[in-house]
Order: structure tokens, then sequence, then C-alpha cells
């Protein structure tokens, strides 16, 4: 008897072994679980693009059930949110638009409920120059003829923080125009429709998806709101390129340029183990760099710019930090109020 009971210890600890392997080491943790690689755009935009090219690739590399799931509401924050506040198993991470969780953080938007200098950064897995955009029979054929026009320059938007909303606006102060900005659109591609229907007279978007509507013959664009040229408009200067331009303007632009930079981003929740952290980051890694993977994604124009988790983190956390008081103050009344509907 005594022998028997032995033998069904002995039984009891071998079968713990795999469930204690899998708490310790990070790449048997993963495979025993499911992974949720959450979107925070909706279905066929281009974060659940980006999540839907790399999530059967990390499948593979881990030996994991990689699950897209999309939580487009408040353009990614609500997702952002829920991962924050879930338990720091490393289960979990959203791909979301950077420059809209640096600005609402910026703002101490009420919806926020998360804190980046806690949070885990993955990646920055895209990050493009944003372009303005106008109908293709419009007479603006520059920003100084949408300047000069004289008119109120109207633009669509989702919300006012969404890239769209707080890129136009910002825009629209660097250069003291005339502006109203539209919410309610419910993505960028609505957005451009507007525009071609000429409901809408301008557009601020990705040159990802600048590049879908210019080829759709949706759109023209006139300007590029960066330092570096779009790849997909070699020839077209950007606006700092074209000169003119003021000191004040050149803060402002400067200042968006370095937003949307921010680009594509991949957060997991603060106080996960390091060790799972650690083994994500680099998996991400592996991933987004793999000459076939980037191949893939050229294919379908969905272009992969890896930057380091350290990279994104200083990035996100220069901007927040790097704003004085007066012109938080400034910036937000620009954002979320200036150029909104009722504010004139």
């Amino acid at each position: 008897m005594l022998k028997f009971l032995a033998r069904l210890v002995a039984l009891a600890l071998l079968a713990q072994v795999p469930f204690a392997r899998a708490q310790t080491d990070p790449a048997a943790y993963y495979k025993a679980h499911t992974v949720r690689f959450i979107s925070g755009g909706g279905p066929g935009g281009g974060y659940d693009n980006y999540a839907r090219l790399l999530a059967p690739h990390l499948a593979i590399a881990m030996g994991a059930n990689v699950v897209v799931e999309n939580q487009p509401a408040a353009g990614g924050l609500v997702g952002l949110n829920r991962i924050y506040a879930n338990e720091p198993d490393g289960l979990q991470f959203i791909i979301m638009n950077g420059g809209g969780a640096v600005m609402s953080q910026l703002f101490d938007l009420p919806t926020v409920q998360y804190d980046l200098a806690r949070v885990n950064f993955l990646a920055t897995v895209s990050s493009s120059p944003w372009i303005v955009l106008v109908n293709p029979k419009s007479p603006f054929l520059t920003m100084a003829d949408l300047v000069r026009s004289g008119a109120t320059i109207r633009w669509p938007a989702t919300g006012p923080i969404d890239g769209l909303s707080d890129g136009a606006s910002m825009l629209c102060e660097a250069y003291e125009m005339k502006c109203r900005v539209v919410l309610g659109y419910k993505s960028s591609s609505e957005g451009a429709l507007a525009v071609e229907r000429g409901e809408m007279d301008a557009l601020y978007v990705s040159d990802t998806s600048a590049n879908s509507y210019i080829k759709n013959g949706e759109a023209r664009a006139i300007a590029v709101i960066s330092r570096e040229r779009s790849r997909f408009l070699p020839d077209m200067p950007t606006i700092f390129e074209q000169g003119g331009l003021t000191d004040s303007q050149k803060w402002w632009l400067d200042l968006r340029a370095d937003v949307d930079a921010l680009g594509r981003i991949i957060i997991a929740g603060p106080n996960v183990n390091p060790e799972r952290m650690a083994y994500l980051q680099g998996m991400m890694k592996t991933i987004a760099t793999d000459p076939a993977i980037r191949g893939e994604g050229d294919r379908l124009e969905r272009y992969l710019d890896f930057q380091s988790p350290e990279a994104t983190r200083d990035r996100a956390l220069g901007l927040i930090n790097g704003v004085t008081g007066e012109r938080k103050a400034n910036m937000k009344n620009v954002v979320m109020k200036k150029y909104l509907p009722g504010a004139n």
C-alpha cells in the first residue's frame, strides 16, 4: 500500500512539471495559452490589416494561438484602458494610433484610464508621414492656395483626437486658416468619399491611406506634413522643403510631424512578468524585421517600419513631458475646441 501511494505521489509530481515549466519558461507559457491581439480600429481598417498581417506569423513563431479582436471605440482608447486594467498576464496587447494615445493623456481627458509611463511597449511597427488631400478637381494645388483662398475649409473626422481631426486643427492653427472640423464620420475612407463628393474640402490622413484614395481617384495630394518625403509621393516636396515658414508655423508643423511619427504602436499592460515581456518584445522584433514578412507587407502596401520598444517609449514620453503647461493649454484649446462645430 505504501508503495502504491508513493507511485501516486510521484505521478502527481510529474504531472505538475509541464504546468510549473509553463509558469517559468515564457515560450512554454505562451504555447499553453491563447494570446489576444487587439486592433484599435475596425475590421478592414489600417490597424486591423496590420494586426492580421502580424498575428499568423506570431502564432507560428510562438507556437501559440493568436486571436485578433477589434475594439475600435474611441480610437483604440477603450481597448487600451481594458488592457491596462486587466490581469498583468502578458496575454493581450493592442495595436493603435500612438499619437492618439499620447495626446489623450497629454490633455488629461476623462476617457484616459492608463499611464503610458507604466505600460509595456512592444514596438512601433509602422510610421509614415501624413498628407493633405483635396478633391481631384479642386482649384487648390498647394497649401498656399488653401490659405490664400480665405474660405472656411471643411475637414472630415471621426472624433476630436483621431489623427484626422487633431491633425487638421493643428494645421489650421499653424497657417491661421479659417477651418471647421466636422466630426461623426465612421472612418477616413468615409471622409475621403465626402471630399470626393464635395461635401468636405480637405482631408488630413496617413500616407498609407492617402495612397489608396489617390489610386482610386477619390482625392489628390497637395502637401506632405513631415520632414521626410512620403514613399508613395517621392516627387512631392515636404511642407518644410517648400520654405517660407515662420518660426511659429515650424513649431506647430514639427510638433504635428512628431505626433504622426508615433505611428502604429503595440502596447501591453503594466506589471507583466519581465521574462514574458522580453520574450514578447523579442518575438515582435523577429516578425517585424523578417525580410520575407516585410516583403509580404510591401506587396500589401502595409509597410513595416520597426522601431524598438525603447525608442517607442522615449518618443511617446518625450512628447508628453516635453510640452509646457501654457503650450499644453493652447494645444488643447486648438484641438478640442477652436475648430470644432459651435466654436465660432
